[in-house]
């Protein structure tokens, strides 16, 4: 079976073909840039890497170019456009309906609108990729695999805010977490590499980006995550803000005179380490101007690695113990230093952290503990296309 996968964002679309068959990426690239004049299509095929200058105004557009190339004579890797016998969507935010994946019919479609003033920025732009299959590949079926749906295991003690109940219970505010596809993947992928029973373990995995959140894993089920009713609670991230007193939020508010979208653009666009920095989102930006004495970047790593070391603390807290620590994600997979400066200091958990397993490693998955540490931390790669590929595979096998 061949299978697309589609990421849309609000200005990019992310894709890969796989031939589930034989395990592996036929193409994969992304659009980016959507609206703009100076919009490109970066595509990989073949073992070749090339860019194309495409105008993209909008997402219809953009996922017909990628068509296009799957099937052209020079780049394409698909002789017809027939051969893709399914699609599968990376949808954010699946509210307390989806705990799993689905396949999306109108009444599926038109939950996931619903759901969009739970996500705002993301759920209108994954309908968007969905409403362009069923009018390019009418005929294709296309499952939903929610980032919110491998967190719907935690408890309501967990998950539930301090607010009025009828909040809940009008509005359904309550935590839902992110990133779950990633978190599963990497906590099994741990597993698999450590010959261990994923039902037997306690995991803490931590997936570091520009977007960034911890969860722990149970015995397979996910219990508690960092990220909350959005994607903006938690971690320090790279624009976001992480955990803020709604005191201080609203404070700031007032004194300069912000409205809700001006206050939402901050917390969302202008915290995080660009906020703290002045630099950068980007955290090898950061670490070039630490090193060159920089204190507000050497400020902005200090805090992240230390909001990380907190999130492990709590989570061992809350699950009676830790067995495994995962990193991953664009930071947590490439940045040594990140993983060192969470896990030093952690030596009362039986962390035994070995940098010399861990320093200079970028993208591969690696144990990066004592071999006598009573809890292992390892880096694994994620791969939240591939599991989006399988649960589409599965869902339209089994239909």
């Amino acid at each position: 079976m061949k299978v697309l996968v589609l990421n849309c964002g609000s200005s990019s679309i992310k894709f890969q073909l796989f031939n589930m068959d034989q395990g592996e990426v036929l193409t994969k690239g992304i659009v980016e840039k959507i609206g703009l004049e100076d919009s490109f299509i970066k595509l990989e095929y073949n073992g070749a890497k090339d860019v194309f200058d495409y105008h993209v105004p909008e997402h219809t557009k953009g996922i017909e170019h990628i068509l296009e190339l799957l099937v052209s004579d020079k780049y394409g890797t698909i002789a017809s456009l027939d051969e893709i016998e399914a699609v599968g969507h990376r949808v954010a935010h699946g509210g307390e309906k989806f705990g799993q994946s689905v396949v999306i019919d109108k009444k599926v479609a038109a939950e996931i609108k619903t759901l969009s003033t739970l996500a705002p920025l993301h759920n209108p732009n994954n309908l968007k990729g969905i409403y362009a299959i069923e009018k390019l590949l009418p005929q294709v079926p296309q499952v939903a695999v929610f980032d919110t749906a491998f967190h719907q295991t935690m408890p309501d003690y967990a998950y539930m805010y301090a607010i009025p109940y009828e909040m809940y219970e009008k509005y359904c505010v309550r935590r839902y977490g992110f990133h779950g596809t990633s978190h599963k993947y990497v906590a099994e992928e741990a597993c698999k590499h450590l010959n261990v029973s994923m039902a037997d373990q306690k995991i803490i995995t931590c997936h570091l980006g520009n977007g960034a959140s911890i969860a722990a894993i149970d015995q397979g089920q996910s219990v508690d995550t960092s990220m909350g009713l959005t994607p903006v609670e938690g971690l320090m991230m790279g624009t976001r803000a992480g955990n803020l007193d709604l005191g201080a939020f609203t404070f700031i508010m007032e004194k300069e005179g912000l409205d809700l979208e001006q206050a939402n653009k901050m917390i969302n666009k202008q915290s995080g380490m660009l906020g703290v920095t002045g630099i950068s989102p980007d955290m090898r930006e950061v670490r070039d101007e630490a090193a060159k004495g920089n204190q507000r970047a050497e400020l902005g790593l200090k805090m992240y690695d230390y909001r990380v070391k907190k999130y492990i603390g709590a989570y061992t807290a809350a699950m009676g113990g830790v067995d495994i620590i995962v990193f991953t994600g664009g930071i947590g997979e490439n940045d040594d230093e990140t993983r060192k400066g969470s896990l030093t200091g952690l030596e009362y958990l039986g962390i035994r952290f070995d940098n010399s397993k861990n320093e200079g490693v970028r993208g591969e998955q690696k144990v990066i503990t004592a071999d006598d540490s009573n809890v292992t931390a390892i880096i694994v790669p994620t791969n939240e296309e591939l599991v989006i590929a399988r649960d589409t595979q599965k869902l339209i096998n089994t239909k």
